[in-house]
């Protein structure tokens, strides 16, 4: 009976982790197509528009906060909250540069916004990965677990290889300001993700 209760905690709050990206994923690919812009264009195209973006995270951190997690799932929750929250002030603080026409502040501010609006996608999916039901050995007729283990564990491995690669990657990218290295780094980070489902 336990083990339904759980699994029926882990179908809502996945459900309503996906309900809350319908409406935010577009808003965050947005922002990060004007978050890779040099601090001029980002003055003058998103001037009009970041407001408007800057809410509409405000009120998916809002929303957030009232979800529950399933038990064992507080701490990957709390770090979507906190990413949406960070994302959002890094906004603001964009917000009111591109209000003041201040190409300078807005430079000096690209690389923690991007990295912030990169951290609510991980937090997305790692809230998401752990309440990934696990494989039941046997789904494969035939094969001995041994074999199924160590495919999983190799590719896991390299997965996570990735993963790191690619963090490092968009974070040196992000610092430097050279978009292509972050785009591969994001890349690689999703490769990660690509190569290993739970």
């Amino acid at each position: 009976m336990e083990h339904t209760v759980r699994g029926g905690e882990r179908r809502q709050y996945a459900e309503a982790v996906t309900d809350l990206w319908e409406g935010l994923g577009g808003v965050l690919a947005r922002l990060e197509r004007i978050a890779e812009q040099p601090a001029h264009d980002v003055v003058e195209e998103g001037f009009g528009e970041l407001p408007s973006l800057q809410y509409h995270l405000h009120v998916a951190a809002e929303v957030a906060c009232g979800f529950v997690p399933p038990a064992g799932g507080e701490s990957t929750h709390d770090e979507l909250v906190a990413a949406l929250v960070q994302a959002r002030d890094a906004t603001a603080q964009v917000v009111f540069a591109t209000e003041e026409g201040d190409e300078t502040v807005v430079e000096q501010t690209l690389p923690e916004w991007r990295g912030a609006l990169f951290r609510v996608r991980l937090a997305r999916l790692r809230a998401l990965e752990r309440l990934a039901v696990p494989v039941r050995h046997g789904s494969v007729p035939g094969e001995p677990a041994s074999v199924r283990d160590r495919g999983s564990a190799a590719a896991a491995i390299a997965a996570t290889c990735l993963a790191i690669a690619g963090a490092f990657l968009f974070t040196a990218g992000a610092v430097l300001a050279a978009w292509p290295v972050w785009a591969a780094g994001l890349a690689l980070f999703a490769g990660g993700f690509v190569l290993f489902r739970p």
